[in-house]
């Protein structure tokens, strides 16, 4: 039987793979007394996917360290957070959660009895809890509370009061459920720097607070459950798994913005501590690392082939995925899944449906936006107004693109350049060359015409999704159909704002890192 971990052991399992500790001190003091007491939170809104095994991960090392670990599946943060999981779904969605994040905790081989689990819930339309939400809101201000969820919140035009409640309420958990510290993702910060600010207001200890890096998903972004593209959901085939790697963003020497070694980094390696890429013998056969850090020098140096790397995440990622598969291929638990994620074809009036429902919506999320980059731009062998692209996109492969831009744009200033390229129109050919994709430009209106191709903000990667402000969450259609003219309909409501921001009805073009612009055609259209 190995010995108990001492207090730096304790600290070092604790913190290892976390981006920020608030609180040293005073975790280090606790763990010289006894154990910690500790909770992790998560709101029951969409699907939990691969992403989720990163927590669990964590969740794994704080048991290892001896900590008292309680998980929150906070249900009304979810109704809260813009109605992101609708009422009358709310217990289905809680129920799910329950049953699926236990079955990842199980795959990893963390022990059910060790852990307490607990519902928003339970304890938070008590009358004493209740009481502190109003002791609460007499003391912070509306500027505090907004800044507090910007990060986690969904940001809309027109918020709803409720999403202002949202961090005092995850401020108030951390004395109701009674702990020490509190994990999340560094994109909490604004709120775990908000408890620590206001809870000794009202009487209370300030908390510690443990903070994970953001994962990028696999198109380079962070993972969501929005993007279709940028996760892996924990029922996903395995054909889908292989499919959704084969097109994850995982550029050869490039360590950055890479989630297929993210992945490998904080899930993989924790729980095995070795990852092997499996090779085929003419290629050096297989290795196995010990030690992530060597594992990122040899594909910075491109010894690690993405190829390689793919293929064997895919296969130690089924390894984790087939007991979660297992224990949801039984009728009751389909049946859950089913009721708390309905499938959107089947949708009320008004949504994207089937033929026998009321007319399609026409709204921002069904084009497929991303951000691109211009590997390589070559004259179109039979047309002079034409250039021929290729467009990385974050998938395994660039893709091709035919432009007008021959007389608007010299063939320098696209060359290596970031677009925003809509990729889920119809592939059409253009004097002989299939173009996969349209780079959407800015025009000026009157004479003579100017374009300049749309810019996303400093920073983006190639395959980062770009969406209409309040038109985060949608998923965009496979393929638009031409003959339902759902780019058109949408692009009659394209300009180009007097700040020179590209917008829908007056709505921004975003990514997660800002505003997309072009440079300087104020009030152009955009096509």
């Amino acid at each position: 039987m190995e010995p108990a971990p001492g207090p730096q052991e304790k600290y070092q399992l604790i913190t290892r793979n976390l981006q920020e500790v608030l609180g040293e001190e005073k975790l280090l003091a606790i763990l010289k007394e006894r154990e910690l007491k500790i909770y992790w939170g998560t709101a029951t809104t969409g699907k939990p996917h691969v992403a989720y095994f990163v927590p669990m991960s964590k969740i794994a090392d704080f048991l290892k360290a001896g900590c008292e670990v309680t998980i929150l599946f906070a249900d009304l943060h979810a109704y809260l957070d813009n109605m992101k999981a609708p009422w009358e779904l709310l217990e289905l969605r809680t129920r799910y959660y329950e049953h699926v994040i236990k079955a990842m905790l199980e795959s990893i081989g963390v022990p059910l009895d060790k852990l307490k689990f607990i519902r928003g819930t339970d304890y938070q339309l008590s009358k004493e809890y209740t009481l502190d939400v109003y002791r609460l809101s007499s003391v912070v201000t509306q500027h505090d509370a907004k800044k507090a969820g910007a990060e986690v919140v969904k940001q809309v035009e027109h918020p709803l009061l409720s999403g202002l409640l949202y961090p005092g309420l995850q401020a108030l958990d951390e004395e109701y459920l009674k702990v020490d510290a509190q994990f999340g993702g560094v994109d909490q910060r604004k709120i775990f720097t908000f408890a620590e600010k206001y809870l000794p207001s009202l009487g209370y200890a300030k908390r510690i607070h443990l903070m994970n890096p953001m994962v990028p998903g696999l198109t380079g972004s962070k993972m969501s459950s929005s993007e279709e593209d940028s996760k892996i959901d924990l029922l996903d085939r395995k054909e889908d798994v292989k499919k959704k790697l084969k097109k994850a963003f995982c550029e050869p020497g490039n360590v950055e913005n890479n989630g297929v070694l993210s992945f490998i980094k904080h899930v993989l390696f924790p729980l095995k501590s070795e990852f092997v890429v499996l090779r085929e013998e003419k290629w050096g056969g297989n290795k196995t690392y010990t030690d992530y850090e060597a594992l990122e020098k040899d594909f910075a140096e491109q010894v690690v082939h993405p190829g390689d790397l793919k293929n064997s995440v895919e296969v130690a990622l089924n390894k984790l995925l087939d007991p979660i598969r297992e224990k949801f291929n039984n009728p009751e638990l389909k049946k859950l899944s089913n009721a708390a994620y309905p499938n959107p074809s089947k949708a009320k009036p008004g949504e994207k449906g089937t033929k026998n429902s009321e007319p399609e919506e026409v709204i921002p999320s069904r084009l497929d936006i991303r951000v691109g980059k211009v590997i390589s731009v070559e004259k179109h062998p039979d047309a002079d107004s034409l250039y021929v692209e290729k467009i990385d996109v974050g998938e395994a492969e660039p893709r091709t693109v035919v432009s007008g831009l021959v007389q608007f744009v010299p063939k320098e200033q696209l060359q290596d350049r970031l677009v925003v390229l809509l990729c889920n129109l119809k592939p059409q050919k253009m004097r002989g060359v299939e173009s996969q994709g349209m780079v959407l430009c800015a025009s000026s209106v009157g004479e003579p015409r100017q374009v300049e191709p749309l810019d996303p903000p400093a920073g983006c990667c190639a395959g980062e999704r770009v969406y209409v402000e309040g038109f985060e969450a949608g998923e965009p259609d496979e393929e638009l159909k031409p003959k339902k003219k759902v780019f058109e309909k949408l692009q009659a409501d394209f300009r180009v704002s007097e700040d020179c921001v590209a917008q829908w009805k007056q709505r921004n073009f975003l990514t997660k890192l800002g505003r997309v612009s072009c440079k300087s055609l104020k009030g152009g259209t955009i096509s």
